[in-house]
């Protein structure tokens, strides 16, 4: 996985940028109510950060977080992940690790070291060491922003203490906004793969009558919560849908069969043919008699 060579090297890149703490500053925030449980110890930018290499065994006192703008990189904690453009990748304090940038394609990346307590809660909340993660347009925007603007306020006046509570706020901002639009992100990936199986279920049982609770129990949701991920996604309730499924394949076999009426409305599962034609009309907009005299193609 690794791509370090002879001429691999911690920093030191044309254009770069590099704001480490002064040590009397840092004792200053590790006593201040407003940075104490949160702030910056270093933070910086590497361009084309070709041969960047960082290597410690015995991981690093704080959490890093490198984002990488354009190029390639790869981190190996206790595993190995290739990092791509708009990734952001969080290495928690005390974790042995090792990165470096792509020997082809050097990354590009801001990084920056947090601390505190609320550092760590504020990653494990939103489970950001569980990357690589991606960032919308919108939050790569956000991060260059903010993060330019962090750097610029701490490089040109580290020793004043409204700037770092500023910075500090800033970072811990951006953090949360990362992190919220993450989870819900997450969330919506869940419900479209919730939805899927849902209609596969329904689609692989069109012969047979589909109950709400049996769905729900199939999924592993509740009935309640279940309703609400077929009204926002498709605007009408499970079994409203499932019978929707249901007169969307009558239609197909009226349509390509010569079969009767009631041999149609046996094969999605509905016994009685009255109730068939007067269902098909509701959704379909016609009988099944007069859909299947409609050209189709």
């Amino acid at each position: 996985m690794t791509e370090a060579n002879l001429n691999m090297k911690p920093d030191g890149f044309e254009e770069e940028k590099i704001f480490i703490q002064p040590e009397f500053m840092l004792k200053e925030l590790q006593n201040h109510a407003l940075t104490r449980h949160f702030h910056v110890s270093d933070i910086g930018f590497f361009p084309d950060a070709k041969f960047h290499y960082r290597e410690r065994p015995k991981g690093c006192p704080t959490h890093i977080l490198i984002y990488c703008v354009k190029g390639e990189g790869w981190v190996e904690t206790h595993r190995s992940v290739q990092i791509q453009p708009r990734q952001l990748i969080v290495i928690p304090a005390e974790t042995p690790h090792r990165y470096g940038a792509s020997n082809e394609n050097p990354w590009t990346i801001y990084w920056m070291h947090l601390t505190g307590t609320d550092a760590e809660s504020l990653i494990q909340t939103y489970s950001l060491d569980n990357g690589p993660l991606p960032l919308t347009l919108n939050l790569h925007a956000r991060w260059l922003e903010d993060v330019e603007q962090c750097y610029g306020m701490l490089s040109d006046k580290p020793y004043a203490m409204n700037n770092q509570i500023y910075v500090s706020q800033c970072i811990r901002h951006l953090i949360n906004q990362v992190g919220f639009s993450l989870m819900h992100s997450l969330q919506d990936r869940k419900s479209e793969r919730y939805l899927e199986q849902a209609v596969q279920y329904m689609t692989d049982r069109m012969t047979e009558s589909l109950s709400l609770p049996n769905l729900a129990s199939h999924l592993g949701l509740s009935k309640q919560h279940l309703i609400y991920l077929f009204n926002k996604e498709t605007g009408v309730p499970p079994i409203e849908f499932y019978l929707r499924l249901k007169m969307q394949r009558a239609g197909q076999m009226l349509a390509l069969s010569d079969k009767s009426v009631k041999e149609i409305a046996g094969s999605v599962g509905i016994k009685d043919p009255y109730y068939f034609s007067r269902l098909f009309k509701k959704i379909m907009g016609c009988s099944p008699t007069e859909y299947r005299s409609i050209p189709k193609g």
